[in-house]
């Protein structure tokens, strides 16, 4: 079986090593008085097998344990085995180390002991205490490091969904434009070419400034504006439009075509299926960061016994909403002959 050693985890291990060594010496120096540069080189060698030994048993040995297998008690007893393998390693094993290099004149024996299993007792102290250092700082690592990951995969999963949500609207949004071109050519209308190139204004602005997060509000009002007046080319003097907006900064920042389905949705579903005096009031107000859009259109007698039904525009704006903004309301309000779309955001909310 081919072993492959991960070397940004072997790298951590140093740090965390380095760490240890660092502790140990100040630890040292406190206790003994002995040479400071003898006392450096014996937690330096020291520091070399213990890295190892962890490494070997936090990266691979309970790994191992951990696969699934028949019978957890066999997890279990491998457990067991494995702790107590490690802690041979880390007193018996480190004493022989320390004997290996005082033999490489590296490893300087500053104390004597009384017994040899006085001079274990001692090299088991620093051994142990290591298991106990390197799995709480891996512990807490590997804990941050796959809370990190989970929250870039929401970030990630969330993106997808708005472009997904982006790639339903704007080919919505396009078919009931064309749709209305369509009618203007079937009847043979002077209005027809006019409301291409306004088309193609529209499609312009798509394809080169909706491809960022964020646009500035004044683009925004360019585009339904740009709207507004393609679809004015459909109606006669009888259809009436105000639209007015009281804004403080117009560079303020708010995500693309996030306001053009309420818009639509009053054209499509209110104006276009009006056959008394049909009308649009379009407000939008942006202060202290806070956007108030309200669009009043009329609408034929609705009965108290029908439900107000979303449609696939004003359905996406809402999951855009609840992906993009922890301060917002979109309220939906069916009155006798008018229909109100009230969206309010605090823009200083954004996910």
């Amino acid at each position: 079986m081919k072993i492959s050693i991960n070397i940004e985890r072997f790298k951590f291990y140093l740090w965390v090593g380095f760490a240890y060594l660092l502790l140990w010496l100040f630890i040292d120096l406190v206790n003994y008085t002995g040479p400071l540069l003898a006392e450096v080189f014996n937690n330096i060698w020291r520091f070399v097998y213990i890295v190892i030994a962890n490494f070997i048993f936090f990266e691979f040995t309970l790994p191992f344990i951990n696969r699934k297998r028949k019978y957890f008690l066999y997890n279990i007893l491998l457990f067991l085995l494995a702790l107590w393998f490690q802690l041979m390693l880390c007193s018996f094993g480190l004493f022989a180390w320390r004997y290996i290099g005082i033999q490489l004149h590296i490893y300087t024996a500053l104390l004597t002991f009384s017994s040899p299993s006085h001079a274990v007792s001692a090299q088991a102290a620093y051994g142990v205490m290591s298991i106990f250092f390197f799995g709480i700082i891996k512990h807490v690592y590997d804990y941050k490091k796959l809370k990190l990951a989970a929250q870039q995969l929401r970030i990630e999963k969330q993106q997808a969904e708005l472009n997904y949500l982006k790639s339903q609207t704007n080919p919505h949004f396009l078919f009931n434009t064309l749709n209305n071109i369509y009618s203007l050519a079937r009847d043979k209308s002077d209005r027809a070419p006019e409301s291409i190139l306004r088309l193609s204004k529209i499609l312009r602005f798509m394809l080169y400034e909706t491809g960022g997060e964020y646009i500035a509000i004044e683009k925004e009002l360019k585009i339904i504006s740009d709207y507004i007046a393609l679809e004015k080319l459909r109606y006669d003097d009888s259809l009436h439009i105000n639209f007015n907006n009281d804004i403080e900064d117009m560079n303020q920042a708010l995500p693309p075509l996030l306001l053009i389905p309420i818009v639509e949705n009053a054209f499509k579903h209110g104006v276009s299926e009006t056959r008394g005096h049909p009308f649009i009031d379009i407000h939008l107000s942006v202060k202290n960061r806070l956007l108030v859009f309200v669009v009043k259109n009329s609408t034929e007698k609705f009965s108290e016994e029908q439900s107000v039904k979303e449609n696939i525009g004003l359905s996406n704006l809402r999951r855009q909403l609840e992906l993009l903004y922890k301060d917002y309301n979109l309220s939906l309000q069916q009155g006798e002959s008018m229909f109100t779309a009230s969206l309010k955001i605090n823009l200083a909310s954004h996910v």
